[in-house]
């Protein structure tokens, strides 16, 4: 009997340290609702061909206004840079490889990754 008592407080304090730590991590911020001052996402925003295998891509998005696009390799180098009115973007002066293109309309920006066969 004394046994199964002493079991029975073993089980019973887990229980309560485990409930208390995952209430505390409940209340914790998340790294989301600290970053206040992120920037909107472009709404629709589509870039393609991707692989890209002709130096051309399109960029479009359902407001389609005036873009500012940038271009950067693997190591953060802007390779590119250009302020585009149409969906289309001509970066056959790149080389193969992967790159991370950022897009910027209006106030909003959004990233995504371009490789170039």
């Amino acid at each position: 009997m004394r046994v199964i008592k002493k079991y029975f407080y073993i089980i019973l304090f887990s229980t309560l340290l485990f409930s208390v730590d995952s209430i505390s991590q409940n209340n914790k911020p998340s790294a989301s609702s600290t970053t206040s001052t992120q920037d909107p996402n472009i709404e629709g925003l589509t870039i393609y061909p991707n692989p890209v295998n002709n130096g051309k891509i399109y960029i479009t998005s359902k407001l389609g206004l005036e873009k500012k696009v940038e271009i950067f390799d693997v190591l953060g180098k802007k390779v590119f840079e250009a302020v585009v009115t149409t969906k289309e973007v001509n970066i056959s002066a790149l080389n193969t490889g992967v790159y991370i293109v950022k897009v910027k309309e209006g106030e909003a920006s959004a990233t995504r990754k371009l490789i170039i066969n």
